[in-house]
């Protein structure tokens, strides 16, 4: 099986990098453009291996967030006391927000892998999390109109504000949904305002994301390192998509700081009447095999949709 070509690493690389984080769902995505642009479905290996560069691209965006966590961990451990600073609450709170979603993908990695990879599935996922975000919006809003701000600041994350996001980030399971336009509805419904709950959303992205492509990259180190052409690719794909996820989480908080999800969710559904539309058309038949040598795996791996945006 041939390897993909540069420009193909190139349009997927651009493609995850903008929708991994915008909440607009990755997956959604990454099935329409390569059916629209006559290509096959990358698989596994590939997905895996441009995730690294969404991870790069999250890491670099919250490096300042990452460095005070850090700190913070490390001095309350030098106190003897592990749970002292606010930031070893919130890198404690990530770790607990994280399990829901690694719990729930081991336990239906079957219906994830199969049935819940269906076109069908994915237009009502885009719809179902759609309502989410606009109920979150209307609530965000009756609160404003009565004068209540939403908390600000990472110091206003509560355990359960970070339990509730982080078993709507389980729900990112079913393909369509948008981790990050569920996560960040989720923390507005607990009443964090919309760019915290953005920056909460991304920092607790990072323990699913690294595992999934980690371990989807170690299972399919053969495919991204079989020839001269997979490695090519896997070096395009993953700067691409690392570049552009940089620029679009940037873009996203400044946008959130004073803007509302409306955009996108307006955005969502007219993807899902898209998909809608191209599915009784014939336009988008179900997958080919993966499109780098011996990446015979599914995209929807049981690692690689941990950490489905």
């Amino acid at each position: 099986m041939s390897s993909l070509s540069i420009l193909d690493a190139v349009i997927l690389g651009i493609v995850q990098g903008l929708t991994e984080f915008l909440p607009i769902s990755s997956t959604a995505h990454l099935r329409i453009v390569p059916a629209l642009l006559g290509r096959a479905d990358p698989g596994g290996a590939f997905s895996a291996v441009i995730q690294l560069g969404t991870l790069a691209a999250v890491v670099a965006v919250m490096w300042r967030d990452l460095r005070r966590l850090a700190g913070g961990c490390l001095t309350a451990l030098a106190s003897g006391r592990p749970l002292a600073t606010p930031e070893s609450r919130t890198a404690l709170a990530i770790v607990v927000g994280t399990v829901p979603i690694v719990v729930c993908g081991l336990l239906f990695k079957d219906l994830i892998k199969g049935p819940l990879r269906s076109l069908e599935s994915i237009i009502a996922a885009l719809v179902g999390a759609t309502v989410v975000m606009a109920a979150a919006e209307i609530v965000a809003r009756r609160r404003e109109h009565d004068g209540q701000r939403g908390r600000h600041g990472l110091e206003a994350v509560t355990f359960r504000d970070t339990l509730a996001m982080g078993c709507a980030q389980a729900l990112a399971l079913l393909p369509g949904t948008s981790r990050s336009g569920i996560t960040i509805a989720t923390g507005m419904f607990a009443g964090l305002d919309r760019a915290t709950a953005a920056r909460f959303s991304f920092l607790l992205s990072l323990p699913a994301i690294t595992a999934a492509a980690v371990l989807e990259a170690v299972e399919e180190r053969a495919a991204i390192l079989g020839s001269p052409g997979a490695r090519a690719a896997m070096i395009w794909g993953t700067a691409t998509a690392a570049l552009v996820g940089f620029l679009s989480i940037r873009w996203l908080l400044r946008l959130l700081a004073t803007r509302t999800l409306w955009p996108f969710v307006a955005y969502r559904l007219l993807l899902a009447a898209l998909l809608a539309a191209l599915l009784a058309a014939g336009r988008l038949p179900e997958p080919a095999a993966a499109g780098l040598p011996g990446g015979g795996s599914e995209r929807g791996s049981i690692p690689n949709r941990l950490s489905f945006l």
